[in-house]
Parts: C-alpha cells; structure tokens; sequence
C-alpha cells in the first residue's frame, strides 16, 4: 500500500471513530433528556478526535491568533507533534487558553463593523474538540425553531419556514435580532445553562477558561464577564445551548411560530394582536436572559401584496401574486437576494477589479470572480433570484471589460474592452447563472426541490 493510500486509510479510520462517539453521545442524551454526563474530558484528548479538530480548523483556513503561528507554521512543525503534546497538556491540566486577537470587520452592506476574536491556533484546536464532544449531546436537546450553526440544518430550512407558514395564512410578522448576542451572554447564567447536561468539572473548567481567556486589543488584555467571542470555534453551540431556554420557553399555540437563526429571530402570527403579544413576550424572554432585541431592527411587518415585505438571511421576502395565468389567482411568498446582498455582491466585484489590480493575470481575475459569483448564486438560487443573478453576472462583465481597457491602457475605451469579453471564447471563461434559480415551493422540501 502507497504512502497516500495509508494516510487516506487511517484518515478514514478516524473520522469513523469520531463519528461512532458522537452517535453514541447522541443516542444516550436522546433517550434519558434528564442524564447529566460526567465521563466526557478523556474524550476531549483522544488523538483521533483532536486530529478531527484539526481538519476542521484546517479546513476553515483562519487567520493565526496573538502568537502569529499560522496553519503553515503549525504544518511545517508537524501537526502529530503538535496534537501529542496538546493531549499531553489537557490530560495534564496543563492547557491555558491565551488572549483571543480582537479584530473588526466590515459589515456587508453597512457601515458598522463586526467585533472578531481571532484564537490561536493551538486554542482553536481544543475548541473544536470540545465542540466535537458535547455538540450530539445538546443537539439531542435543540428544538426545530432553532437552525443556525447545527448540524444538517441550513438557513434555507429556516426560509422554507416562512413560506409554509405565509401559505398557510401566518402573515403578521415579527422580525428583530438580539443586541449584541455574542458579547452579551453572562458567563455564570451560561455555565449554568451548559450544566444542565454536563457535570464532568474537566469539561467545565475547560469551558471556564476558554470564556475567562480574555481578548487582546491595542496592546491590552480585557476579560469581559459577559460574552462568548464572536470567531471562537466552540462560541455558536455555546450560544445555542443559552437560546435554547428561549426556544423551550416558547409557546407556538399562544405567539405564533418562532424561527431563530442563531441571533435572528422571526415569529410568523395569523394576527397583529397576536404578533404584538409575541413581541411583548419575546421582550420579556430575553430580559429574563439578560439580553434584549436590537431597536432599529425590530418591527412587526404584514406580508400583504404590495406590501414592504422583509429582508431574513440575505433574502428580501414578500407576498406576491403569481405570474403566469394558471397561478394569477394564488398569492405566494416569494423571495430573491435583498438590498444588502446585492450591494455586498457589486463591491466584492468591484475590488476583485480594481484599478490596482491591474498587472494581475487575466486568468488570476477571471478565475476569482467566478469563485465569488459560484459562491453567492450558489446560495441565492434557491429563490426568485433569475432576474438579480443575471444583472449581478453582467455586472462582472461589464467590470472585466472596463478592467480590461484600463489594463489595455486605453481611456474612454469601454467599447473596446466589452468587445473583448464579447468576441472571445465564452466570454474569458466568466461563468454564465442562466437557469441555474431553483424557485421555492409551499409545503415541499427545498432540498427535494433541488435535486429536481
């Protein structure tokens, strides 16, 4: 057996493992949703576990924490050399998190920007083992309302929510996300939260530490008492298991249908009196967790045609009327990439061709926008969306072609350039979105509607 076949081989092998725990973890939890699990911290530093958390660390390609090591670095080192002694130092208790780099990023399509914690790369590792560990646990416990950042569950399930509901007359709308959810989320409520279910103090005090590390800004060190770091591998399950005392809290019959997607919350009501009450209650649910609804995006919207509609995932959502003959008498919710979507779309496009990228390859352009333009019709298909994805792709083509007059040094040129794009073999290789829009459907799985 080759060298490549052998490390595939025992690649395998331990995914298998991992995912045999995380079904026996899983089907434990689900049949006694009382058991409190004690024996969990030996699991954490199994190799073939922390190996899993380095692939999805690897995978996800971050950027390196306060020490500056990087991927490459950890690689270059040896990555069974660098597994060995973190289980060494968790077996030992001798493992300590340090500071999480803080760093801010734009929001899309706004000016605000995004508090990130950037960990080390050693510390993302022990994250995303534990989030291996105790994920089946509390997954066996998260009600269907909730769909962000869970296993087999996507922000399309959530849309398809609303479409069902709308048809079937839930079109008073509550629509808000929490103020701060990551930074807000008290340290002592949330352990309490996660004990519901684990009482190994290994586990606990790893937990407890990852949350006291404390983010490093201009040079200082701030340890918050509140707040689960926005960037952290393990901070969205930590997140989730906090919300789930919403979730469970939640009355369908009485409020109308909660739909939460991490920190975005959307209650679909058969009435104002109803959706009132909803966010009345909503309110209070969250004051009871310390936390509260942003103001300027909390409102109560009636999906009725002609109507304002509202904007859930990236998507702009409202009631219309059908468009064809047969279906001129039925009104439907449809929904195609909002505003924000398509502002963030442009400028991405945009500076993939800007002036000072001039010297690029053509190829090296060609070949990143449609890296871009694959990833955003690939989740914007599967809407109303030909009409947007067609005017976004001619956008591209219309940026190459002025990318390439000003590379072609020729002002005023336009004509020539778009002439280029035009007159060449499929277009410079820019990919085509035509027929690609997977409409959503009431009552039908979009996952069924898509491999049709």
């Amino acid at each position: 057996m080759s060298a490549d076949k052998a490390s595939s081989a025992a690649t395998g092998s331990r995914v298998d493992s991992v995912r045999a725990l995380q079904h026996a973890l899983y089907r434990s939890a689900k049949a006694d949703p009382g058991r409190r699990f004690h024996a969990l911290r030996d699991k954490v530093y199994r190799r073939d576990v922390l190996w899993r958390a380095w692939v999805a660390v690897r995978r996800n390609n971050g950027a390196p924490g306060i020490d500056v090591t990087t991927l490459a670095d950890v690689e270059e080192y040896g990555v069974d050399r660098l597994l060995g002694e973190l289980a060494a130092d968790l077996k030992g208790g001798r493992w300590r998190p340090a500071p999480a780099r803080r760093v801010f990023i734009p929001k899309p399509g706004t000016t605000e920007q995004r508090p990130l914690s950037i960990p080390t790369v050693r510390d993302r590792i022990v994250g995303a083992a534990l989030k291996i560990v105790l994920e089946p646990i509390f997954e066996a416990d998260f009600l269907p309302c909730s769909f962000g950042f869970r296993p087999k569950r996507s922000a399309h399930d959530a849309l398809q929510v609303l479409i069902d509901e709308s048809w079937q007359g839930r079109r008073w709308v509550v629509e808000t996300d929490i103020a701060d959810c990551f930074e807000a989320i008290p340290h002592e409520e949330l352990m309490r939260a996660v004990e519901e279910r684990v009482c190994d103090q290994g586990v606990l005090r790893l937990l407890r530490a990852m949350l006291r590390a404390g983010v490093m800004q201009d040079g200082r060190v701030r340890r918050p008492v509140t707040g689960t770091p926005q960037g952290g591998v393990i901070s969205p399950l930590l997140a989730n298991v906090y919300l789930h005392q919403l979730d469970r809290a939640w009355s369908e019959d009485q409020h109308g249908v909660l739909v939460r997607y991490a920190d975005d919350v959307v209650v679909m009501c058969r009435s104002r009196e109803q959706a009132e009450a909803a966010l009345a209650r909503l309110t209070a649910l969250l004051g009871e967790l310390g936390l509260e609804p942003k103001l300027a995006k909390t409102r109560i919207v009636h999906l009725v045609e002609g109507g304002e509609g509202l904007d859930f995932l990236g998507f702009h959502n409202r009631l219309v009327r059908g468009w064809t003959p047969r279906s001129a008498h039925l009104r439907f919710l449809a929904r195609w990439p909002a505003r924000k979507a398509v502002r963030h779309a442009r400028d991405r496009i945009r500076s993939i061709t800007a002036r000072s990228r001039l010297l690029v390859p053509v190829e090296q352009i060609v070949g990143e926008l449609n890296l871009f333009l694959r990833g955003w019709a690939g989740y914007f298909r599967y809407g109303n969306s030909a009409l947007l994805l067609g005017q976004i792709r001619n956008y591209a083509l219309h940026r190459l072609a002025l990318w390439l007059s000003k590379r072609g040094n020729r002002r005023r040129a336009w004509g020539w350039g778009m002439t280029q794009v035009l007159l060449s073999p499929n277009h410079l290789g820019l990919i085509s979105l035509d027929g690609i829009v997977v409409p959503p459907r009431p009552m039908r799985a979009w996952k069924v509607e898509c491999r049709r």
